[in-house]
């Protein structure tokens, strides 16, 4: 497996994306504005076929290059948790004032808790994990110990609750599942560095909290 990340746009997200380079597949894990090109140009470059575009959620730093990436390689699959579905309908409703469009659009399909997917032979467990919002998911990667995070737990910090369908019981409900995974998983989060699941435990004051209040 090969994971290679970009990070920009007008909010620094970070962009994944995650080869089979056997099966010669991949796909991308969220797509911030002006983030997406330098992946896909270097898919290009290995001769990965993009098949997918798995989201964490539907907020506008993580779907504004939907359009490119489906542009550039039109078999990647749009995936997106039902409940967030409207956030990916109506990309500018006002909540962000943004300075470009997004497209709005259906996805091609949702994930749901418990769905296993393949990156060629990579299993990927989708993880539901409300609290950010809605329909935010994880995506876990067992074989190879690796979590994207989406906004769930961001270096040293969790997701923001104070949005319109933000929840915060729900987020420390969230963060106790997913640190039930082995303390040495990479968690590759949505914003900032990667850490692993065990040095979140030890330093985040937010996720030492949450499991104070199982």
């Amino acid at each position: 497996m090969k994971i290679i990340a970009n990070t920009g746009g007008i909010a620094s997200t970070n962009c994944y994306l995650v080869a089979d380079e056997v099966a010669r597949q991949a796909v991308l894990f969220d797509a911030p504005n002006d983030t997406t090109p330098a992946l896909l140009d270097e898919a290009r470059r290995q001769g990965w076929d993009i098949t997918g575009l798995w989201l964490t959620h539907g907020h506008f730093d993580h779907i504004a290059d939907h359009a490119v990436v489906t542009g550039r390689f039109p078999g990647a699959r749009l995936l997106i948790h039902e409940a967030d579905v409207p956030k990916l309908a109506n990309p500018n409703d006002g909540l962000f004032p943004l300075p470009f469009v997004i497209p709005p659009r259906r996805p091609d399909a949702f994930v749901a808790d418990g769905q296993v997917l393949q990156i060629g032979s990579i299993e990927v467990h989708v993880i539901h994990t409300p609290g950010h919002c809605a329909g935010h998911v994880c995506y876990h990667m067992p074989r190879d110990r690796v979590l994207i995070g989406g906004d769930l737990i961001i270096c040293g910090a969790v997701g923001r609750t104070d949005l319109p369908d933000s929840d915060a019981a729900a987020l420390d409900a969230s963060i106790r599942r997913v640190m039930l995974l082995p303390p040495e998983t990479r968690l590759l989060p949505g914003h900032g560095d990667i850490s692993t699941l065990g040095d979140e435990r030890r330093s985040n004051p937010y996720v030492q909290e949450a499991l104070r209040t199982a």
